[in-house]
């Protein structure tokens, strides 16, 4: 039996338990985060550390190495995490340099992520609707269906379409509230009408299990909302199933790609309208949850689609610009 966590309690306890505090206070809710640092405190007891100044860049070395981390993007995250404490610690006034010496991974190159198309989400929608009942998990086809098409539609993330609640489905003004977001705030979320038929007919199957305010929007006992990592489990059984073709150079489908596949849909969709991007793009990053738009940049892969739709636009604005010089 796992013992109950009592607080950081290393020579390090009180400086992490301000900084998380701090990292809190700016609306970040610094989870996975503080995960790392539990790790941190637990290596600094079991090696008796008994003053900060005694934390050298070696020892830390040392915990960096205990965590087996073998794609260079995990182990430079956990770098980041503990390299951003002492920096704060430092900055702070309580020791006079950051011992983290480590440097980050080199990265290979990046493989781009698999872009769902329409049909490629019409089938993945259909196969999750036919997945048959269980006896923890009642309503399991029509659930999943819901919540691929949420992922896919509205380009949320796993763990906010896990957490919603009866409460945050406005069927009267067509919205979504999304609370508690990756960095902290909360926002709304529109949708259109076969997206409000759908939830409307998910609640009807429903019934009175989700007349409470609090009540998990998809559940399938009482103790509490499907966990994300159960709906990327299904996505991943799902998978081979649809018979996708993964082209050179791009990833193994991933149920994130439905976020990546609505910000790219939603760019092809403006070029193809002619509207300009760039000055669409913070509407997408608020749509998306993202503090700015360099956030959602991340999410915009060229495609062929892309390169096509963007040639497109240059050539038109370069005959016209052309005509305007001959004229």
């Amino acid at each position: 039996m796992r013992s109950r966590w009592q607080g950081f309690q290393s020579v390090l306890g009180p400086e992490i338990e301000r900084f998380v505090e701090y990292k809190r206070a700016l609306r970040r809710r610094y989870v996975s985060e503080e995960k790392v640092l539990r790790l941190l405190d637990a290596f600094l007891i079991r090696r008796a550390i008994g003053s900060v100044n005694a934390i050298t860049p070696e020892l830390l070395q040392q915990f960096l190495a205990t965590r087996h981390h073998r794609r260079p993007r995990s182990y430079n995250e956990l770098l980041g995490v503990v390299r951003r404490l002492f920096e704060w610690i430092v900055a702070q006034g309580r020791l006079e340099r950051s011992p983290v010496r480590a440097g980050k991974r080199r990265e290979s190159s990046k493989r781009i992520p698999y872009l769902f198309d329409a049909e490629d989400a019409r089938r993945l929608l259909d196969l999750a609707g036919r997945l048959p009942d269980q006896s923890r998990a009642p309503l399991r086809g029509p659930t999943y269906r819901t919540i691929f098409a949420l992922l896919y539609g509205l380009g949320l993330r796993v763990g906010e379409v896990s957490r919603l609640q009866r409460q945050d489905v406005d069927l009267d003004r067509d919205l979504l509230r999304i609370r508690g977001t990756k960095f902290g705030k909360d926002r709304l979320v529109p949708f259109g009408p076969r997206m409000a038929k759908l939830l409307h007919c998910h609640l009807e199957l429903r019934g009175d299990e989700v007349l409470a305010p609090e009540a998990p929007l998809f559940s399938f006992t009482k103790r509490g909302h499907v966990h994300p990592g159960t709906i990327s489990q299904t996505f991943r059984h799902l998978v081979p199933k649809l018979g996708l073709v993964v082209p050179a150079g791009t990833s193994p489908p991933h149920v994130h790609d439905l976020r990546h596949a609505f910000a790219v849909g939603t760019l092809l969709r403006w070029y193809r309208e002619g509207v300009d991007p760039t000055a669409r793009l913070f509407h997408l990053a608020t749509f998306l949850g993202h503090v700015n738009p360099s956030s959602t940049a991340v999410y915009l892969t060229i495609t062929p689609e892309l390169i096509a739709a963007a040639n497109r636009r240059f050539e038109s604005f370069a005959t016209l610009a052309v005509k305007e010089v001959s004229s």
